[in-house]
């Protein structure tokens, strides 16, 4: 049925490449617009957005912005494509003040209602006093009735008023930018990157969350959470690690230009390799990458990268396409290679690489030595929205990889 909805959505609203604007096509109001996504249980996730002069986008999450330049109008229709990613929206003005549509994840068949209204500048309303604050650590489980689902998490909040911001980290990377509201005891949190479409909705106590998640409109659980400021997840480094019956890493997958590349080859001798385990579809890869490119364009000539690329992305074509974007758009200097296509399902990426115990998380770093020893793997990432654990990142990266150097 939602394959069947996409088909007919795309079949409708056809756009082609940008180009001049013709008197019949409509002007995207400059300012603010406040824009929602309906997901389950009729709940409204919203997020904001500024229209710049130029007719491009800015989108807010806390205190994140994302510029994005791939708007397209014809006529009363508009296309708003992301960054990096796949999804989009197709919607088409009501009004001046109203825009009406679909986010769609094509490869993914979901189609997400959407709508947007100029003005508005709150993410959620303001309607009562806080009887709580959340300020802290809060030690977390989501699904915890259903053990083949549940997972833990650390929720890390600052409430300024009615005001939240913050994240959930769990062992396999972080929620990203997560801002909302709390209303008496009830707390609203919302994100939107153009991959994420999260909501959290919970009751609060001076020491307890419970509450649901609700990521689109395909997926919602419930999570709950107990005040703890000095609760820790495990370790990163000791949840991926090479099986007893293996003494190497290594992989066999073509560069965007079709060449099959390996750690065998000459660029990665004699250096110390990291690498990369990442989709072009994941926000977490990506604030990833921002900083592997950084140190990237600043590093020893020793240090080589190399990023393996699972994508759901349905065919090879396309799936290459991703990445070049992928590259183009983050300035990617390193080598991408296509590890997989047509499925992001970690146990399928498990078998292309079965030294390792699992594939527990996109993203994934493998660190390896000069001598083609693994000599750590860090499982997840911990992005900018964490704060202090994304700067600790960082200083034991780069002295790890000091350390690897000197040897």
């Amino acid at each position: 049925m939602k394959r069947i909805l996409v088909s007919l959505l795309i079949a409708t609203i056809l756009f082609s490449c940008k180009k001049e604007k013709t008197s019949k096509d409509i002007d995207f109001k400059k300012g603010p617009w406040r824009a929602i996504l309906e997901v389950q249980d009729t709940k409204k996730l919203p997020f904001l957005i500024e229209v710049m002069e130029d007719q491009t986008l800015r989108i807010f999450n806390a205190e994140e912005s994302i510029d994005t330049d791939e708007v397209v109008i014809e006529g009363d229709s508009i296309k708003i494509k992301f960054p990096v990613f796949e999804g989009y929206i197709a919607a088409r003005f009501i009004d001046s003040m109203t825009i009406s549509g679909s986010y769609i994840k094509k490869s993914l068949n979901r189609v997400v209602p959407f709508k947007a209204t100029y003005g508005a500048q709150d993410r959620f309303d303001i309607v009562s006093k806080p009887i709580y604050d959340v300020t802290g650590n809060w030690e977390t489980v989501f699904s915890k009735d259903k053990k083949e689902d549940s997972y833990i998490a650390k929720g890390i909040f600052k409430q300024q008023g009615n005001i939240i911001t913050g994240t959930f980290r769990t062992t396999t990377g972080d929620y990203r930018y997560l801002e909302g509201v709390i209303n008496n005891d009830t707390i609203q949190l919302s994100t939107f990157d153009g991959a994420h479409a999260f909501l959290f909705t919970a009751q609060v106590t001076d020491s307890t969350l419970n509450g649901y998640f609700y990521s689109g409109n395909h997926w919602k659980e419930p999570f709950t959470a107990i005040k703890n400021n000095n609760y820790e997840l495990p370790s990163e480094d000791s949840l991926t690690f090479l099986k007893e019956n293996y003494d190497a890493f290594a992989f066999n997958f073509p560069n965007t230009e079709g060449n099959i590349v390996s750690l065998e080859d000459e660029q990665f001798k004699d250096k110390v390799v990291i690498v990369q385990l990442m989709g072009t579809w994941c926000p977490n890869c990506m604030d990833e990458t921002k900083y592997y490119v950084d140190y990237y364009n600043k590093k020893n000539s020793d240090v080589e990268f190399v990023a393996l690329a699972f994508e759901y992305a349905r065919t090879e074509e396309k799936a290459f396409k991703s990445i070049k974007r992928w590259k183009d758009k983050l300035k990617v200097a390193y080598p991408i290679l296509l590890a997989q296509y047509g499925t992001s399902d970690k146990k399928k990426a498990q078998e292309k690489l079965p030294m390792l115990n699992h594939v527990l998380s996109y993203p994934t770093t493998i660190f390896i030595d000069k001598k083609g020893v693994v000599r750590k793997i860090h499982t997840g990432f911990n992005g900018p929205a964490t704060g202090e654990k994304y700067i600790n990142f960082k200083n034991d990266f780069e002295s790890f990889v000091n350390q690897l150097l000197k040897e």
